[in-house]
């Protein structure tokens, strides 16, 4: 039975636990067991906590046996992306500067799990700083997509998606600023959901564009990402940003049909430099909708066209000023060989921090500096408020937006990094649905001419998560593409 573990779901884990079935010491034995055996060929890992985990697995198994917690989560093992605060658990970011960096608390969503009962079992590899779309730029080295070991899982949430492909978790927390929960998932054949703005908190994610992030699930099907959103959502006082709204409930999403929906596909996402094997998987997808009584239309987005400069602009404006905390004084990575405090400054930095960072810092100095300020964040700024208004007209007409998540599979590892622009194109889906605050699902739904991955997204109007993961599940129920694992894994 431990060896099966890996391979379901959150909700078969918990229901099999309630049942006494399988014990949650079992449950969190088995991931921690198939992350030490697996993980030195993937590198999903940064850190496993097995001691911590187990002692809390105890704790978790008294309280369910003695009916004394009432979750639908119980007991299940849970991932954590290495930029979410996890008390006495090593927060890296995937950075050298954090490389040492224990929080002395949580996060309000590592809190809301641990109160449900799921019990984190280990941080996961990402792109340094959550900069980047490979995850290729962590300093603990790259994760490898379990499809194709040659080929990038995705980022920044790489570690999440592929520990999910790779069947070393049951579910993962990600994070999600321009697309990095989606694509991954796209790259890795599995499910993910970028919340509403405001819906979860941000308190103890260690921010890189405040106005853009939001943490997010990443799992095997649609009902666990909708279980854990039910879990990790809701108002929080200690983030301003937090909103107040009905509490979700997941077991809608698991019901009702799409007859009489409108989807509408931007025709701008079907253009130029949309590889052909995922255009096509993704009208095929449109047409299993259609087949289920759903009406189809494309329409134009024009303002597609600016949503990767925007995205860029805004979001490296907001890192350099989330990062200039890094000071080597502090907490982090003290540079040893400093003679004064301005070299200490100067050299914790440009050692402690990677490539991509440096520039995405230098970029958000660039254009909030004096004389480009006007030409570069204050335009960007006005070029946000365009795409909401675009998204917010397309929703007068549709329920529900769908698209591809990325251009193109998995790429390379090597490819992008070498090419910073095409790196930073591969968002060109994915970035406007964070300028607009909006959620979107992630679902896999075919496969190239290689084998690999590929994933389309179903995006949703504010506080629509029910509506597009009713869709996500109705796709997943109609089809076989979710259930698909990498031969390896």
């Amino acid at each position: 039975m431990s060896a099966k573990i890996n391979t379901m779901g959150a909700l078969e884990t918990a229901e099999l636990i309630r049942k006494g079935e399988i014990s949650v010491k079992e449950a969190v034995s088995a991931v921690i067991a198939a992350a030490e055996e697996k993980d030195k060929e993937y590198n999903c890992y940064v850190t496993l906590c097995p001691e911590d985990a187990l002692k809390k697995a105890e704790k978790v198994q008294a309280l369910i046996d003695s009916g004394d917690i009432d979750s639908p989560l119980a007991g299940v093992p849970v991932s954590v992306k290495d930029n979410i605060c996890t008390k006495g658990i090593r927060t890296t970011c995937s950075s050298k500067i954090l490389g040492n960096f224990v929080p002395v608390y949580n996060a309000t969503v590592v809190d809301k799990m641990e109160k449900a009962g799921m019990i984190t079992v280990g941080k996961l590899n990402m792109d340094e700083f959550a900069m980047g779309s490979t995850t290729e730029t962590s300093y603990f080295g790259p994760t490898k997509n379990p499809w194709d070991t040659s080929k990038v899982p995705g980022g920044s949430s790489g570690g999440a998606a592929a520990c999910i492909a790779a069947d070393e978790a049951v579910v993962a927390l990600g994070s999600d600023t321009g697309g990095s929960i989606r694509q991954p998932c796209s790259f890795c054949g599995v499910t993910g959901l970028k919340p509403t703005y405001g819906t979860v908190s941000r308190y103890g994610l260690v921010a890189y564009a405040s106005s853009l992030d939001q943490i997010g699930p990443v799992g095997k099907n649609v009902a666990d990402c909708a279980a854990v959103y039910s879990v990790i959502s809701g108002k929080d006082e200690k983030d301003s940003t937090s909103m107040d709204f009905a509490p979700f409930d997941y077991k809608a999403v698991l019901t009702g049909d799409m007859k009489g929906k409108k989807i509408g596909i931007p025709a701008d996402y079907l253009g130029e430099g949309l590889a052909p094997d995922v255009k096509e998987a993704v009208m095929n997808a449109a047409k299993v909708f259609e087949n289920m009584g759903a009406e189809i239309e494309i329409f134009p987005m024009p303002i597609s066209e600016y949503a990767i400069p925007t995205y860029y602009i805004i979001a490296s404006a907001e890192a350099c000023s989330n990062l200039s905390r890094y000071d080597g004084i502090k907490y982090g990575y003290a540079s040893p060989d400093a003679e004064n405090l301005r070299e200490l400054y100067i050299k914790s930095r440009s050692e402690g921090f990677g490539m991509e960072v440096k520039r995405r810092i230098m970029l958000g100095n660039f254009v909030l500096s004096s004389g480009y300020y006007d030409a570069y964040y204050k335009k960007a700024l006005k070029a946000k408020k365009l795409v909401q208004k675009a998204f917010f007209d397309a929703f007068e007409k549709y329920d529900m937006i769908l698209g591809p998540v990325a251009p193109t599979t998995a790429l390379k590892i090597g490819e992008s990094l070498s090419d910073p622009l095409k790196m930073y194109l591969g968002d060109i889906y994915t970035v406007m649905v964070n300028i607009a605050g909006l959620p979107s699902a992630a679902v896999p739904c075919g496969f190239d001419s290689e084998g690999m991955p590929i994933g389309m997204q179903l995006i949703g109007k504010p506080f629509g998560e029910t509506e597009i993961l009713r869709a996500a599940h109705c796709f997943e129920s109609a089809t076989d593409f979710s259930g698909k694992r990498p031969v390896k894994a």
